[in-house]
């Protein structure tokens, strides 16, 4: 890659990012500065019970740490936001200092996203391209750095995502080169600063067991037990201990506290607003068979629940006409709705490709079906699916419908008026840019259908214009916002909810229908062994 193009893209986004110092933060803002307050006031014996404000520490504890590191530097822009207390602060220094800890801390994703555009040119040789735009590593380089969702999630509504992705990229660029242990690493360490990285962690397991610790495999492609390598499965099993021990180890006598703050499954099946998923679609036509029951006399207003009819699923909730849902339930989905994927690769590893199908779909699985899910979990599934757009033409015509409804479902987040503008100019740009570029790069000649897309995709993607008008501006019009305040969350929940699920459908579809071995080789060396 060469290495003035890419310093100019991440230079000219890391522009943008500074230009949206001063836009909206969300509580997500004030949520991380109490954390640098906890983190640099407090021992660290009481990190995980202190609870002066309702944005208490719900991390692993690297991101502790993380944020502890950033407590000596939060001190030199204003001390006053290092002051444990129930109200927000958010002056303007420490609106500073906070949006630049996110824009310094990219630059680890920068780093990953470099590593991770020359490994995938040297493993997919591109096609004959005409010019510089049209070249694989350039192309993918604009969809992770540039990535609308990133902006507009940890930029805008204010989070610290990008640095998480850029250990999940180097992770995946060690794998790909046929590093696995230092794979293991990155993905270990990831799993101590976020532990929302626990849906993709069956992916690995599986392949790591299956294409590391297994060194070969017959023709047929079914497993060589005797070629069990126990040094191997030794080596990632010290690495995994070494680092949840040093992660955990300080809080080895305070554990149960610590475990609750990291899962309490006490919120809701759903988060705020409903992410589009397939317990959107459950929810609506909750709502829908509740209002049916009322007009056909079988229920009564007072007997639903209040803001069942006009809020959304916050906190517990039980449904009114469906079986309520809890989190043995979901859990059980989740972990179904993966099951294909890990057989499939368990069978057919297909290498680091293979394993990169299918960490995606374990994302997309749990994003479908997971325990109060949050809407910003899609980048989960967006991020790997970017780079499998370059590698396949299905696969990006999955991406285009993927991130553009994942993409249009988080524009709730950002809902004042000041911000309205930049977001859908940012999100128009990237999704023009991803139709253009990858429609050119795999050769897909139509514009409308729009490029890679049938004619019933492109209609659904089309869509979304009316959508928006509908709940942004007609929905406003006729006075509606007081009535029913909920249902234009509800219309973009559920609207997007049916584009994730074809999405995933598909997605299963392809990777399923992929990477069975040839019937020529009696026995097969991943790509995975290359090095060893």
């Amino acid at each position: 890659m060469t290495c003035n193009w890419f310093l100019s893209l991440a230079g000219a986004v890391t522009l943008v990012k500074m230009l949206l110092i001063p836009a909206y933060h969300s509580t997500d803002f004030e949520v991380h500065r109490n954390w640098l307050a906890i983190t640099h006031s407090l021992p660290l014996s009481k990190w995980y019970n202190e609870a002066t404000s309702e944005w208490t520490l719900d991390y692993p504890p690297f991101f502790a740490y993380f944020e502890r590191f950033l407590s000596i530097f939060a001190g030199w822009f204003d001390p006053n936001m290092l002051v444990i207390q129930k109200e927000a602060y958010d002056s303007p220094a420490t609106v500073f200092f906070q949006r630049l800890s996110v824009i310094v801390a990219d630059i680890l994703f920068m780093y990953g996203v470099k590593q991770l555009c020359e490994q995938v040119v040297k493993y997919n040789k591109p096609l004959e391209v005409k010019d510089f735009a049209s070249h694989p590593s350039f192309i993918l380089a604009v969809l992770l750095v540039g990535n609308f969702g990133l902006l507009l999630v940890d930029h805008i509504h204010f989070q610290y995502n990008g640095f998480l992705f850029g250990m999940q990229l180097l992770s995946i660029v060690n794998i790909w080169q046929g590093n696995d242990p230092w794979g293991a690493f990155w993905f270990a360490t990831l799993l101590n600063f976020k532990h929302i990285y626990l849906y993709v962690a069956p992916a690995y397991f599986i392949y790591l067991l299956r294409c590391y610790c297994f060194r070969q495999s017959y023709k047929d492609a079914s497993v060589m037990w005797t070629s069990l390598s126990i040094s191997r499965l030794f080596l990632l099993g010290v690495i995994v201990v070494t680092i949840f021990g040093v992660s955990f180890g300080p809080f080895v006598f305070q554990m149960e506290q610590v475990l609750s703050r990291l899962f309490p499954f006490k919120r809701g099946l759903c988060h705020a607003y409903w992410a589009p998923n397939f317990w959107a679609l459950y929810n609506f036509i909750d709502k829908a068979a509740a209002i049916a029951a009322i007009k056909a006399g079988l229920l009564t207003r007072d007997s639903i629940a209040v803001g069942t009819m006009t809020g959304g699923l916050v906190q517990e909730f039980q449904h009114t006409v469906l079986p309520s849902i809890g989190p043995a339930v979901t859990f059980v989905l989740s972990v179904l709705s993966i099951l294909p994927c890990l057989y499939h690769l368990w069978r057919y590893p297909n290498g680091p490709l293979g394993f990169l199908r299918c960490l995606t779909l374990c994302a997309l699985g749990s994003f479908m079906f997971g325990w109060h899910v949050h809407e910003k979990a899609i980048l989960m599934v967006t991020i790997p699916l970017s780079i499998l757009a370059i590698l396949n033409k299905e696969e990006a015509n999955v991406f285009l419908l993927l991130s553009s409804t994942g993409h249009f479902s988080l524009f709730p987040l950002i809902y004042t008026t000041a911000e309205t503008p930049i977001k859908v100019g940012l999100m128009l740009l990237y999704t023009i840019f991803a139709f253009y570029t990858l429609g050119t790069y795999h050769r897909s000649k139509s514009l409308f259908p729009l490029p890679l897309l049938s004619c019933i995709e492109s209609l659904y993607i089309l869509g979304l214009i009316p959508v928006y008008i509908n709940c942004n501006i007609v929905y406003s019009l006729l006075g509606l916002a007081e009535k029913l305040p909920f249902l234009p969350l509800m219309i973009t929940s559920v609207y997007c909810s049916i584009g994730v699920i074809y999405s995933w459908l598909k997605l299963y579809w392809i990777v399923l229908n992929s990477g069975k071995p040839s019937a020529e080789k009696k026995r097969i060396t991943y790509l995975g062994d290359k090095s060893k």
